[in-house]
Formats: structure tokens, sequence, C-alpha cells
């Protein structure tokens, strides 16, 4: 089910209504059936999947608790973390490591390639199947106790806010949350729908409207050079962040709506002045999962440079990985792994902000957006080797009007003062500024659901991370 659809027009307000009619004991029971229908709107059959890996980790979680000696609990988790990469390798990775298998042993005079599977990637398979294995990982390492009741630790891998594109919790965050006794809270219910508000508006106005221009260069990027791929290239890295943000800003304002917290996932990345910062700024419960369950117990930067250089590339290739099966997105991944060992050699931990350092950050993070974004390999060296080749008009796009694209100009534009007020923390001037505060938010508010009318795609345009 998409947010931006609706069916979730209705389905949100009839869970949220009934979770705060029911009693609190009973709130769990509610939630998890919602969630189940939430997920199978999509594809009812593939929630056998999340009912698998939610069984082998249950029982996993119990037994590491009660086992006495190391070696068994090592031996639990492994089983748990094998049953839920090999979910992955089987739904996401078997087409791509068949078709490079059939080119390797093609190489050496060998037709060799694994059988035929029709398969469709559950949506959202990644980001709960990443959830799942921080509870295990959590339990083995003693900071989590092993959740007894199966209803409970099911709806912590099936919350639907958060279910098909994070952000990815940890079971200390929000395992506790679905005990409280959650009441009805005005205020609260206001800041959780003024959220979805502005998380629709980046989706639906920003994202969905630059998607646009992006489609029509992108997918056929050998009619255009110069300013047009220029155009799309950072349209795209303003769609992506507006399109997953937005998503995040939805899914946080539903789960604050009914009392839950759930962590922020981006801090204005795009004003991060090095590429450090970037990705403590963006999908940041992936970025802090790759770091504690990959880049710290592969020693980080306690081993010497070497060594950092080895674990950073070895955690972003993963990285790209995990975001799809395809070279496009290993190589997106080793960018930026290559990004940071170069700005840590040159400049240590000491990289000063300014302004220029901000705007060469972006630059190269929408250069390697390029391989996220293009379709195959080749478009994406077309596209990066025809950035500067100025043989195309400033619009360059037959079927996008003059006008359509000065709305994206100022729609972005818009955007970036936004984001500006945000990342300097003085947005609240502007509303001290009116005599009225409550009556500049409905204002804001009602030319939120105005602009949503007037500029807002309306066809159901899932979101980009979905396909993670």
């Amino acid at each position: 089910m998409l947010f931006n659809s609706l069916a979730f027009a209705l389905f949100f307000p009839i869970v949220t209504i009934g979770y705060f009619l029911l009693h609190y004991r009973w709130r769990w029971s509610w939630l998890l059936v919602a969630s189940c229908f939430f997920y199978m709107f999509f594809k009812p059959i593939y929630i056998l999947i999340l009912f698998f890996t939610i069984a082998i980790d249950y029982l996993a979680g119990i037994v590491i608790e009660q086992s006495s000696t190391q070696s068994k609990k090592k031996r639990w988790l492994i089983l748990s973390i094998v049953a839920n990469v090999g979910v992955l390798a089987v739904f996401k990775y078997y087409h791509f490591f068949n078709e490079n298998l059939e080119l390797l042993t093609g190489f050496a005079g060998i037709k060799f390639h694994l059988p035929y599977m029709e398969l469709l990637l559950p949506v959202g398979l990644s980001f709960h199947t990443f959830q799942a294995m921080s509870y295990t990982v959590e339990v083995y390492r003693g900071r989590q106790k092993a959740e007894r009741h199966l209803g409970i630790y099911a709806l912590y891998v099936m919350f639907y806010p958060q279910l098909v594109a994070g952000p990815i919790e940890r079971p200390q965050q929000l395992l506790h949350q679905f005990r409280a006794k959650h009441t009805f809270d005005y205020v609260q219910v206001s800041a959780g729908l003024q959220r979805m508000l502005w998380g629709l508006f980046k989706k639906m106005v920003i994202a969905d409207r630059l998607s646009v221009y992006v489609d029509a260069v992108y997918n056929s990027p050998e009619q255009f050079s110069g300013w047009p791929l220029i155009w799309a290239t950072i349209f795209f890295s303003i769609q992506i962040y507006c399109d997953f943000s937005g998503y995040c800003d939805i899914a946080l304002g539903s789960a604050n709506v009914m009392g839950f917290k759930l962590m922020e996932n981006f801090r204005t990345p795009y004003f991060s002045a090095t590429f450090r910062e970037f990705w403590t700024r963006w999908h940041i419960s992936l970025s802090a999962w790759f770091r504690d369950y990959v880049y710290i117990p592969l020693g980080g930067n306690r081993e010497g440079p070497g060594r950092f250089i080895r674990n950073i590339l070895i955690t972003f290739a993963l990285s790209g990985l995990w975001h799809g099966a395809s070279w496009n997105f290993v190589v997106w991944g080793i960018l930026h792994g290559l990004f940071i060992i170069a700005e840590r050699l040159i400049h240590g931990d000491k990289a000063k902000r300014s302004i220029h350092r901000v705007f060469f950050t972006f630059l190269c993070v929408s250069f390697a957006w390029i391989f996220f974004r293009a379709s195959t390999w080749q478009h994406a060296v077309y596209i990066a080797g025809h950035l500067f080749s100025f043989q195309s008009g400033i619009i360059g796009v037959p079927q996008i009007s003059g006008l359509s694209f000065l709305i994206s100009i100022l729609i972005v534009i818009l955007f970036i003062l936004t984001e500006a007020l945000s990342f300097s923390g003085k947005s609240g001037w502007i509303v001290r500024l009116f005599p009225n505060p409550g009556l500049f938010r409905y204002t804001m508010n009602a030319l939120m659901v105005i602009a949503i009318l007037m500029l807002g795609i309306f066809e159901e345009q899932t979101f980009i991370y979905f396909q993670f």
C-alpha cells in the first residue's frame, strides 16, 4: 500500500482510530493485523517470507539468550543470519549471481548457469531483513533481552509505518514501545499529521514533478548531452532525497500520531561539508547499521590506513549491493568509499566547514547518483562522459515545456531555502514574526494542501526505495 494512495487515505484513519479505541493490552494485535493487511496489499503470498524469518529469528533470540555456551549462541546467530541472508540471496540476488556466473564461466569456454526462476522481489525485503538481523545480533551481544511474546516480536518486524522503507529500527528503541500505554494527545497528533503533510508535499510536488524531467532524460540519455544531463542529474539528487525523506516523514508522522517515536533518518544531508558528514545525515539508520555490524567488526580504522581503506571499501561496496543487484549500485557505493578515503588522507579529521566544501560535496554526491539512477552501465558511462558536452539547449527535452521546467527550478530553489533554514536551526524566527503563530501554521498547512492539489502528481507513483 502506497502512502500517496487513496487506499492509505482510508487505511490510516481507520487503524489510528481503532488503535485509540482499543484497550492498550490489545493494541499490539490490532497493529499486527493492520500491518499484515498493509503488506499483503502489494503481493499477499510474500507475507509467508516474513512469517518464515520471524519464526526463525524469534526462536533464535530465545535460544541465544538461554544458551550457556558461546559456541551454541554463535551457531544460532549464524542460523538466523543465514536464514535472513538466504532469503535475500534467493529473491534479490539470484539472477544477478546467475548472470555473473554465466559470464565468468563463458570466459573459460564453459557454458554454465543455474536454472532460471521467475522471482518478483518482495517490497522492502532489505529493510525488514536488516531490522530482523539487528535483533538477533543485539541479543547475542547481550544488549537486548529476547522477546518472549511472539506477537510483539512480529510487530517489531512488521510495524506498518516503517515496514517497507525504514527507518531500520534497533530493538532497544522500538520493542518496548509496543507495551506502552499511549494516550490521545492533541499536540502529538497535530504534529504527526503536519509531518505527514510535509512528507506528501515532498513526494507529490517535488519528487514526482522532478521525476518527469529526470525520467525523460535518463530513460534515453544518448539523445542528450550537456545541460539536459546536468539538470537531470541535479534534479535526481533532489528527487531521491525528497522521495525517500518524504516517505520517512510520513512514516514518522503516522507513528507519532499513535504515540510511537521512530528515529530520524535524514538531517539536511546536502548541507554536509564532508562525505563523512553526509553519511551521518543521509539514511542514518542504514549508515549506523553498516557501521555497527560491518565496519567496526572488520576493525574500523583501528589497525592502520591499509586496513581502514579495505574496511571502508568493503562496507560501501556491500552498501551499494544492498541497494540493488547491479554493478551500477556497487560502483555507486565504491565511489562514496573512495570519496571518504581521499578526504581522510588529504584532510584527516579536521576539514573545516565552508560554502565551497558544501558545494563540492554536493557535486560529488550528485555525480555518484548517476550510477545509482542509470538503468544500465552503458547509460551511466555515457551520461558521465557527456555532462560537459554542450550540444543540447538549456532545457533540451522536447516534451518538457519551458513553463514546466521553470516550475521545477522554482520548486528546487524553494526547497533549498527551506532546507537552509532547517540546517541553520533558525526557522523558528519565521513563526515568531507573526502575531498568531497558530494561524501562521494553519496557513502554511493550507498552502501545502493547495500546492499538492495544484502541482502534485496524483498517479500512484511508488517510492524509489520500495524496490530495495
